[in-house]
């Protein structure tokens, strides 16, 4: 629910909302009506693009971003756009931002919506559209400043919304998973003024709490355990629940020996001062990309017949954690797992991992010869033979040089979309991927004698060696010429973007050949240098490698992607269905890759969107998981969808921006509302 007072109104998307929706209008008995009430298109898709923003309302108002990163506001009744900001009105080329939503503040007659497009945070005014001259230097600040190192060596940016507490703003960041990295740490903001109130250190500095789980002196140089997939605010107790990533380098940690507190972290805050009340740690020293994915939810659970105010966290593992949300003492019983040592050189895993008892996992947890696709025979036996190459199971089984399976994969299992949950039932809704991923640790190139080197040294494990990447998390560079010029290219490399780091370091000539390699091909011989941007890391991967099979499906049997209502009083699965198909197979309940989350409705319904292939939403019985209504869509909506009353009417509106999985693109936002009498 959101926290009104008589003098503030603060609407954080997945900040202080378990994605519940009081309204009643549309139930499970005429939700079958259901149709477009109005369609906007923002014009701003291009190959490629996406669009994950979960619409804001406020008195009327929706508040959206489009594929190019642009502000929206949009009337809530009809689509008309009322306004629109550019944050960087030269630049109409093919740049592709994510944001997954806005943070809305109201205090009296003053609006301000806060956003983040590449290094800038934005406060904008609401009722003009027009950025606020008082706050920062001229309505936005730099995100990079602040974190104790050269602003310019840093590739900082956010995506999700923050929260908004008193007259704070409370941010997280995106940073690279490669060092050289940002560190993550957890920043509070004036919401006048863009001055920094207060910074907790996810990478605590010497003498803090937790230091001692790093090496001496990490601190000046390692990156990560950042919040990038939203928080949540319990205003009534002034605290922020904040989720941590991995450290980075996500893959290999030789370099940070030890359990790296407050990465893989559920931090509880004051949200006044940023003082720590309490933590859990879900993985330590990841090497797995075991971030924790999404904003956790408050829940009210029943306990020896009392209820008890509790928050939930949903892992990419595939597991839920319950808390207490004053004590940070689990509501359900752990166990511990014992982690096979790594043969990687110089790896030293934590020996001893965690995982609750109850609620059982909501994705399968290992591969095995049992679960590899039976879709066709010739599919099965290549599925077959590569299996027996990799190495099998269960969670935390080390990353390896052979290929580990790494299942459900680097993207979840739960993912950013959030989690529903009905206070009514104790029901708690969760969109979750079965895939597998194939994590394969390989040597770093040492050396740079030419551009193709540079490359393959500092970007072919996201980007790979054939520059192809692994989209959507990182888009292929091939052809990257035809939609950035040169300059647009070298900007990049040299400042970073979202999770690529900057690459500041790079000598005038290294980044000339870097750039006109990645633009044309042409491998430039480079004067030798012994100067190294990742001096202490001799292993990376070789990429992003979903478990396919030669027609690109899955190498799993079905089901690939799912919906499970969780009794988080009980602890047990209550219904689980398969969410999605792949319209080219013409089978049905194969479920598949899904973004975005679900929300539930007092009246009785969960709606979700997500799926990558089948461009759907569609609405649940949220009694039992039964299909009641579908609709087709412009694009996939890879994002959460918004359920809001004005005018007497309900309304449900979702972003179409498609793009994930090679899916077309979109950037539309279609609403849907019952019939007019």
């Amino acid at each position: 629910m959101r926290f009104p007072s008589l003098l503030l109104l603060s609407l954080s998307l997945l900040a202080a909302e378990p994605q519940y929706s009081p309204l009643k209008q549309i139930t499970p008995a005429n939700v079958a009506k259901l149709a477009k009430a109005w369609e906007f298109d923002t014009n701003d898709a291009f190959q490629g693009s996406e669009m994950q923003c979960r619409p804001v309302f406020s008195k009327g108002i929706l508040y959206v971003t489009s594929p190019k990163g642009r502000l929206l506001a949009l009337d809530a009744a009809s689509g008309q756009q009322r306004w629109a900001f550019d944050p960087n009105p030269a630049n109409q080329r093919a740049t592709k931002f994510r944001n997954r939503g806005v943070t809305l503040y109201e205090s009296g007659t003053t609006t301000r919506i806060f956003y983040s497009i590449r290094q800038h945070l934005y406060a904008i005014d609401g009722a003009t559209g027009k950025p606020v001259p008082s706050f920062g230097a001229g309505g936005k600040i730099d995100l990079r400043e602040g974190l104790g190192r050269p602003a310019a060596t840093l590739s900082v940016s956010n995506t999700s919304p923050g929260a908004i507490y008193k007259d704070l703003l409370i941010l997280g960041s995106i940073v690279s998973e490669d060092l050289p990295a940002a560190p993550g740490f957890i920043r509070a903001y004036d919401v006048h003024t863009g001055a920094l109130r207060w910074t907790f250190h996810t990478i605590p500095q010497p003498g803090e709490p937790g230091a001692e789980t790093w090496p001496a002196g990490a601190h000046e140089w390692t990156g990560g355990a950042n919040n990038w997939s939203g928080m949540t605010l319990d205003a009534a107790r002034g605290t922020v629940f904040v989720p941590t990533g991995s450290a980075s380098f996500d893959f290999y940690g030789a370099n940070r020996v030890g359990d790296n507190l407050y990465a893989n972290c559920l931090l509880a805050l004051d949200a006044s001062s940023g003082k720590l009340k309490w933590h859990f740690q879900f993985v330590k020293h990841d090497v797995w990309d075991r971030d924790l994915p999404t904003a956790p939810v408050l829940v009210t659970v029943k306990r020896n017949g009392r209820k008890v105010e509790a928050v939930a966290q949903a892992t990419k593992s595939g597991f839920v954690f319950v808390f207490d949300r004053d004590s940070g003492k689990p509501l359900f019983d752990l166990k511990e797992v014992e982690v096979e040592a790594s043969a990687i050189p110089g790896e030293k895993l934590a020996t001893k991992q965690v995982l609750p008892l109850k609620p059982p996992p909501f994705a399968r947890q290992q591969v095995t010869e049992e679960i590899l696709t039976t879709r066709t025979p010739e599919a099965h036996q290549a599925a077959l033979a590569r299996f027996r190459k990799l190495k099998t199971g269960p969670q935390f089984t080390p990353p390896s040089t052979e290929g580990t399976f790494v299942f459900p994969g680097f993207d979840g299992g739960a993912e950013w979309g959030g989690q529903a949950f009905d206070p009514k039932t104790g029901l708690f809704y969760v969109n979750a991927n079965e895939m597998a991923w194939i994590l394969r640790i390989v040597p770093r190139v040492n050396s740079s004698a030419d551009a193709k080197a540079l490359y393959d040294r500092n970007c072919a494990s996201c980007h790979r060696p054939d520059l192809a990447g692994t989209p959507p998390e990182f888009p292929s560079l091939i052809g990257i010429a035809t939609k950035l010029p040169t300059d647009d290219i070298r900007r990049i490399i040299r400042e970073g973007a979202g999770r690529m780091p900057a690459f500041s370091k790079l000598t005038a000539i290294e980044l000339r050949a870097l750039t006109n390699y990645i633009a044309t091909g042409a491998n430039e011989a480079i004067a030798s240098t012994d100067r190294s941007l990742n001096p202490q890391l001799p292993y990376t991967t070789d990429g992003y490698n979903k478990f396919l099979d030669s027609e690109g499906y899955p190498a799993i049997q079905p089901p690939w992607g799912t919906l499970s209502a969780i009794d988080l009083n009980k602890g047990t699965i209550a219904w689980q269905v398969p969410l999605g198909e792949h319209p080219k197979l013409n089978q049905p309940n194969t479920g598949s890759e899904n973004y975005g989350g679900p929300i539930v409705t007092a009246s009785g319904l969960v709606f979700i969107a997500a799926t990558n292939f089948d461009q759907k939403i569609r609405a649940f019985d949220k009694r039992n998981g039964k299909l009641l209504w579908q609709s087709a869509l412009p694009a996939s909506g890879n994002a959460t969808p918004e359920v809001y009353e004005w005018q007497g009417r309900q309304y449900l509106v979702i972003a179409c921006g498609g793009g994930k999985s090679g899916a077309p693109s979109g950037s539309k936002y279609v609403a849907f509302a019952l019939p007019q009498q």
